[in-house]
């Protein structure tokens, strides 16, 4: 249908702004990073989710899943730990634009906080996998604007001895915008950390980087210390339990 003219002496309206995408965006190899800026999800509550399954069983068991499960699904790897469940903890390393650098995870019950500096919570500690959604990690994107860079990544602190075997996706929701979803490649290498995705301010925007980057940390150094050295975060680290 054709538009219809401004009456005389009127300049003609300024054109729309183009929609808002909410198709959901996978990141790859190839095309690794996504604005949330463009996507228009700067602002709100974004919820960051890590769902694993058994490799090769199709099944998805939320971000954690106990002996049983994995036993029902034929799966026999290192990963199975002679008894007990996998404990996998989702974490996030922050850094302020005025400085202010930490670490939300649930060592020393450091889940963070919504609403005052980091802006950033962990919702529980999910031991044994009971919980349906595992472990979620929550971002207030109404201070995106405070922020500079926020690493997240994944620890395993009890029951595996790697990554191995395993498959998972993860999800990152806006409250508004798209969803933003990548999966992990296979894991060849003995690592109890695995970097998930980088989120910064570059060129004005909240840009979201899938890294899917597994480490190896070396002889008595911590997972939580190793990915610090691997990104330059240069924190002081001391020993710390649940």
């Amino acid at each position: 249908m054709a538009s219809i003219p401004p009456p005389p002496g009127q300049a003609a309206p300024a054109p729309a702004p183009a929609p808002v995408r909410l198709t959901k965006v996978t990141l790859t190899k190839d095309a690794p990073a996504v604005s949330l800026t463009k996507q228009g999800g700067t602002s709100g509550a974004m919820r960051v989710n890590l769902n694993w399954s058994a490799g090769g069983a199709g099944k998805r068991l939320g971000k954690k899943f106990g002996r049983k499960a994995m036993e029902a699904l034929g799966a026999r790897s290192a990963l199975l730990p002679p008894s007990g469940d996998l404990d996998l903890d989702l974490c996030a390393l922050y850094e302020l634009t005025d400085g202010t650098a930490g670490v939300v995870h649930p060592l020393a019950q450091a889940f963070g906080d919504l609403h005052t500096p980091p802006y950033i919570q962990l919702d529980r500690d999910d031991r044994t996998g009971a919980v349906a959604t595992g472990e979620n990690l929550t971002i207030n994107l109404d201070h995106q604007a405070r922020f500079r860079r926020i690493l997240i990544f994944v620890t395993i602190y009890s029951g595996a001895r790697s990554f191995e075997g395993l498959d998972a996706t993860v999800t990152l929701q806006p409250q508004h915008g798209a969803p933003v979803e990548f999966t992990l490649d296979a894991c060849t290498v003995p690592a109890t950390v695995c970097a998930l995705a980088l989120i910064t301010h570059t060129g004005g925007e909240l840009v979201v980087q899938r890294e899917a980057r597994y480490l190896v940390p070396a002889p008595g150094v911590s997972p939580q210390r190793t990915v610090d050295h691997a990104y330059g975060w240069g924190l002081n680290w001391s020993p710390a339990s649940k």
